[in-house]
């Protein structure tokens, strides 16, 4: 345990010394009063933002499956969740929505937004976050069907780039009975939409 603390300790050490070395090139001066722990606590932020990377799924699901005769739909809609873009290390940030139609195994309710969570802390784009949530849940659970909706914002197109501060990106990744039957997947996305301010998705 301790020479995981130890690594931790020392790959936050190098981070710091790298963003220290960033506010040079960008024309700061490090030395300056409020720039002094900034490399400090911008290490730490980004060890926080990608603790995905150390979490284990497998750890986290499996000692909360059970066995119950359910075959109706479950939902655990407006998850919230942030996420860092792998391409400009800029947040992304909205609600993702999980769904599936248990066969034979559920899952503790609470253990969903703690798999968006692992997906989520780590660098993303919003369509792999979408497919790993649901891959995994199909793998893991093998139920008649999951169904994954992700509703995000990215300012890397808020304060960049394009710039539209009011665009709202929608991905979905559908397997099984959401993916071949039209009415299981009307259900689905009509109970997200009654959830949501001004219609949802």
């Amino acid at each position: 345990m301790n020479g995981k603390k130890d690594l931790a300790a020392t790959e936050t050490d190098e981070i710091q010394a790298l963003i220290e070395q960033l506010l040079g090139l960008l024309g700061e001066d490090p030395s300056r009063e409020g720039l002094l722990k900034t490399p400090e606590r911008v290490a730490q932020a980004f060890r926080f933002f990608t603790q995905g990377y150390q979490q284990d799924v497998d750890e986290v699901l499996n000692g909360a499956l059970y066995s119950v005769k359910y075959d109706e739909m479950v939902l655990v809609r407006d998850i919230d969740f942030f996420s860092l873009c792998e391409h400009h290390l800029l947040p992304f940030y909205g609600k993702c929505h999980v769904a599936y139609i248990p066969n034979e195994h559920i899952v503790g309710l609470s253990k969903i937004p703690r798999l968006v969570e692992i997906f989520s802390r780590r660098l993303q784009v919003q369509e792999r976050l979408t497919v790993q949530i649901a891959e995994t849940i199909q793998e893991k659970l093998k139920p008649q069907g999951v169904a994954v909706v992700i509703e995000a914002r990215h300012l890397c197109m808020m304060m960049r780039g394009v710039e539209t501060p009011n665009a709202v990106a929608v991905t979905s990744s559908m397997h099984g009975v959401f993916l071949n039957q039209q009415k299981t997947r009307e259900e689905l996305l009509e109970l997200i939409r009654r959830g949501a301010p001004g219609g949802g998705v």
